[in-house]
């Protein structure tokens, strides 16, 4: 059974962090763009430190992708007095037209005092913040109108700040995609790996696999038979390990090798394919604190 202790924290990361605390001054807000699917797992805890005070816009991308039940509770859970937060998919459109009326109203203080300063009609400028693959340069392209940022499915991609003016009166700092050197928590990293966040190729693919199929049994057991049954009913699944998982589902997809034994390789290769295309269904993995949760159905009950 394959096992791997996962971290990746390539030499241009830490230029960036120095990037976004010399450039912060350059800006008037932080927009924050998150992966809907691990809305916890994505988020970087060094950012408040690099970002301090600077008022925040978080942006759950992919949510076409991620469970919407979950991903409006995370985006609840996320907003407070300094940070709005908002669902959104680059690749649907869904909630892009969101994205200005809701900075509009973050700067409000900040443009009406440009505009007592007779600088009205200046634009505002914004820093795009994120781990890698999260959807930066997407969401540009978006923004800007046409294919100016580069955009490929793999982390790395952007190695150095740009700048981008878009058609919405806003110009925006693409930084690079930033992870943090150490994962204090492994299921974080394991999140970051099934995403698509960490290169492929410095991971062992069948131990994400199994990662991800432990979780599916433990969250979405319902829509794991469904597109994998190798079981009559959920209950069947706890009596199987993770690499148990991974085997069942190789041998139901006929992925064998000679003398009937699982080809694992292949058939994690297409476990991590599948989920990341949402053919699984649609999912989030990271779950809510408990006290946020119980907070809330208190809230309900009370109503």
């Amino acid at each position: 059974m394959p096992s791997t202790q996962i971290q990746w924290f390539p030499g241009h990361m830490a230029k960036t962090r120095r990037l976004i605390s010399e450039n912060l001054k350059n800006v008037d807000l932080i927009i924050e763009i998150l992966d809907a699917r691990i809305p916890y797992s994505s988020r970087n805890p060094e950012l408040p430190r690099l970002t301090g005070n600077k008022p925040t816009l978080v942006l759950l991308n992919k949510s076409a992708l991620a469970d919407p039940e979950k991903t409006k509770r995370w985006a609840e859970h996320y907003r407070s007095d300094t940070v709005r937060c908002l669902a959104i998919d680059c690749l649907t459109g869904e909630g892009i037209n969101r994205i200005l009326p809701t900075v509009q109203d973050i700067l409000k203080e900040k443009t009406e005092k440009y505009e007592s300063r007779g600088m009205a009609g200046r634009r505002l400028r914004a820093m795009i913040l994120g781990i890698p693959n999260v959807g930066k340069s997407t969401l540009i392209n978006k923004l800007v109108g046409n294919k100016k940022a580069k955009v490929e499915n793999r982390p790395g991609v952007t190695v150095d700040k740009a700048w981008y003016s878009t058609s919405i009166g806003i110009d925006l700092m693409d930084m690079p995609g930033l992870l943090w050197p150490k994962f204090e928590d492994q299921i974080v990293g394991e999140n970051l790996a099934i995403t698509g966040a960490i290169k492929d190729a410095v991971l062992d693919i069948e131990t994400i696999a199994m990662k991800l199929c432990g979780r599916l049994r433990e969250q979405y057991p319902a829509l794991m038979l469904s597109r994998y049954p190798i079981a009559k009913e959920a209950q069947e699944l706890d009596g199987l390990s993770d690499w148990d998982l991974v085997e069942a589902i190789g041998r139901r997809r006929g992925m064998l090798i000679s003398g009937g034994e699982v080809n694992t390789e292949r058939t994690a290769i297409m476990l991590i394919d599948e989920f990341r295309s949402a053919k699984i269904g649609r999912i989030t993995l990271d779950v809510l604190p408990k006290s946020k949760q119980n907070a809330k159905e208190s809230d309900t009950n009370d109503q």
